[in-house]
């Protein structure tokens, strides 16, 4: 590592190193956006973004080579061979195509890792031969550990790098993606010109095919290339930016009209949520973009069956803020939001529906008054344990009825019989012990089931009231 700083601060000039890192990080910056337009588009608007990223990342490549190249300085005459200086360029280009065609490959779990170890081929292959166009008065001997080692650090961040930038869309992945391959450019450089040391020989003749100055026209060129491909990325981010805005505030306008809940989501992660969708999560609608679908809806067998059945009701539950459970039925359908292929999934609440279903389904089964089970409850129940009766149990049924009723409604009115039914229906169900019932037949007629050995283990005796 030492050997490595003392090559940079003793044999370059810093000025130049500085200028170099600079030319690097722009083209790495506009490789990773031009990179992540290229995955975006489809047919040959793909193709025509790949070429131009990887013509962007191989003048990036060259010129921080070169650049750096006339940083360095070994006090002996030198010059470059003009056929392996832009054959190096070429190979730079095409190696990195190679490697950003690869991350591109859908379906492959592993096609960034792959391509961007590629890409740090390149980035060695156009290092070694613009060492082998170097054209020096002097003996070039290599140290192979720092080959060695340039090779595999260029390899091991060039393998990240892709990985990271094209990660999410957060501004600060396609950052550090853009810094992982100007670092791994920069260090296998400066770790290779580690890896140099030279022996001053003056019988050897420099040819002088490409003079300093034609070079450091040459690298000119190829800065302003790439600082024309960065703005022209740049000018084409901030117009999507500005258009995706522009559909996202229509969408959320559209969506907020909705009475139902509305989520736009990129597979399982939430893009956009309606004012409807956060009052029933009870949750910010900023909040919730970034989530994944699991935190809303924890059933994974629901999630899967909305995932493969487009267009099908399915109901599951909800999970709000504060970790309640609410019933809901999703609707999901396809769409195309920025343009990229994504899915609406409208949220309707069940909450009432649901209510209202059991509630309808009590009062078909009790009395309404006095919330006792009905008679054709409690003849289902007589049914059902006459049927599922063992030899030797016994089961018993009481009826009873309010002597006099018919006297409280004509003297008191209805309120007041409805009154003395809901104190008897209490006083009478508050003696009765586990394996009783108690039914409202109508009027003022009731019936007790009991079952096993009625009398034995029944109702607590108690003195008989007349209302």
């Amino acid at each position: 590592m030492f050997k490595v700083y003392n090559c940079i601060a003793t044999a370059h000039d810093l000025k130049l190193v500085g200028l170099a890192a600079f030319v690097c990080l722009l083209a790495s910056i506009s490789a990773i956006r031009l990179l992540r337009y290229a995955r975006a588009a489809e047919g040959r608007m793909r193709e025509l973004w790949l070429a131009v990223s990887a013509i962007s990342t191989g003048f990036g490549i060259w010129a921080t080579h070169f650049v750096a190249m006339l940083a360095f300085s070994p006090g002996i005459p030198s010059g470059y061979n003009i056929a392996l200086t832009v054959l190096s360029l070429i190979a730079a280009i095409l190696l990195t195509g190679v490697g950003l065609a690869v991350s591109l490959i859908k379906d492959w779990r592993h096609s960034a890792w792959i391509g961007g170890a590629i890409v740090a081929g390149g980035i060695a292959a156009m290092h070694y031969l613009g060492m082998a166009a170097f054209e020096i008065a002097g003996i070039v001997v290599w140290d192979p550990v720092l080959v060695a080692a340039s090779i595999v650090l260029g390899a091991v961040i060039g393998a990240v790098a892709l990985p990271v930038g094209l990660h999410g869309e957060h501004e600060g992945w396609k950052l550090g993606g853009a810094l992982l391959l100007a670092l791994a450019i920069l260090s296998h450089h400066f770790t290779a010109m580690a890896a140099v040391s030279i022996i001053p020989d003056p019988t050897i003749v420099v040819s002088q095919d490409l003079p300093t100055g034609l070079l450091a026209v040459g690298v000119t060129m190829a800065s302003l290339a790439i600082l024309g491909l960065s703005t022209a990325g740049v000018v084409i981010d901030v117009r999507d930016h500005r258009r995706t805005e522009r559909e996202t505030d229509r969408m959320r306008d559209l969506a907020d009209a909705s009475v139902e809940g509305l989520l736009v989501c990129d597979g399982h992660t939430i893009v956009s949520a309606n004012k409807s969708f956060s009052e029933l999560a009870g949750a910010a609608a900023n909040s919730l973009v970034g989530r994944k679908l699991e935190s809303c809806f924890p059933d994974s067998a629901a999630r899967s069956k909305l995932m493969a059945r487009p267009h099908h009701a399915i109901e599951t539950e909800l999970r709000h803020r504060d970790g309640s459970m609410n019933p809901v039925e999703l609707i999901m359908r396809p769409i195309i939001f920025a343009e990229r292929p994504h899915h609406v999934i409208a949220v309707r609440d069940l909450k009432a529906r649901k209510d209202a279903e059991q509630h309808i389904e009590f009062l078909a089964h009790h009395d309404a008054l006095t919330r006792l089970p009905n008679r054709a409850f409690f003849n289902v129940r007589v049914d059902q344990e006459i049927a599922g009766l063992a030899p030797g149990r016994s089961l018993g049924v009481m009826c009873l009825d309010l002597d006099r009723f018919k006297e409280i409604n004509d003297l008191f009115g209805h309120a007041a019989g409805d009154r003395a039914l809901l104190s008897f229906a209490s006083r009478v169900s508050g003696l009765l012990v586990d394996g009783q019932m108690m039914a409202r037949l109508g009027g003022d007629e009731f019936a007790i089931l009991a079952a096993e050995h009625f009398g034995t283990r029944g109702c607590r005796p108690a003195r008989r009231n007349h209302p």
